[in-house]
């Protein structure tokens, strides 16, 4: 087993899970403006993997809601800013390590960066213990965060009003790819293609990171629709 530092075991502590396999954890912490060995498919992982166990809480938490009305509540608990402020009270900052042009321009305090790195720290449990471990922990993470009713009332991000439009045809998920990434590791753009596969429909937007670029695809196709109708 490789070795730990002192931040990462404190970590391991801190969530609660100890690593069987360290170099999963390491990677999980590491921007891709370090390395060629970097989070972001540890991060497509975590994504998919918060989501669900978010969507099993709220589904006990809130027995009530509708279907769209819960989709609103999982928007805005795994939205940017609430897993900046998550990764933030695991002390994240200090531990991700970054190329030293993104470490210069402040990338340790960058909301994205954050939040992409806890997706990240998700996903290395997934793959280090399982599911049922990685939603422990979500649910250990979300222990301070009131999840009630109320939470619906907050403002739809693009992503969000995408989908109820779509849920509220009966259709499938909007899908999301990132079809290219531009400029210098410490501040890159991302391009990402939202596709409608049953309506045939497709747009892409620019981002600052993949959440923006998935934001402004949803935005760009959400217009395309409005147009159509």
């Amino acid at each position: 087993m490789d070795s730990l530092t002192s931040g990462q075991a404190a970590l391991q502590q801190r969530i609660a899970h100890s690593f069987k396999n360290s170099a999963v954890l390491a990677r999980a912490l590491t921007h891709r403006s370090f390395s060629s060995d970097h989070n972001e498919r540890l991060e497509f992982l975590g994504d998919s993997v918060l989501n669900l166990a978010v969507s099993g809480l709220l589904y006990q938490a809130l027995d009530t809601l509708p279907e769209g009305e819960l989709s609103r509540v999982r928007a805005n608990l795994v939205k940017q800013e609430t897993l900046h402020q998550l990764a933030l009270d695991l002390g994240l900052p200090g531990l991700i390590r970054l190329g030293e042009g993104e470490l210069k321009s402040g990338g340790a305090k960058r909301p994205s960066i954050l939040a992409d790195a806890l997706e990240a720290l998700i996903g290395a449990v997934y793959v280090d213990a399982g599911f049922e471990t990685a939603a422990a922990l979500v649910r250990r993470l979300y222990e301070k965060v009131q999840i009630n009713p109320q939470m619906q009332a907050a403002a739809k991000d693009p992503k969000t009003e995408l989908q109820e439009w779509l849920q509220g045809r009966k259709m499938h998920l909007p899908q999301y790819t990132v079809v290219g990434t531009t400029g210098a590791a410490h501040k890159q753009t991302f391009e990402v293609e939202c596709v409608i596969v049953e309506l045939g429909r497709s747009e892409r937007g620019l981002g600052s990171s993949r959440r923006a670029a998935e934001q402004a695809a949803a935005t760009a196709l959400l217009q395309s629709l409005r147009k159509a109708a």
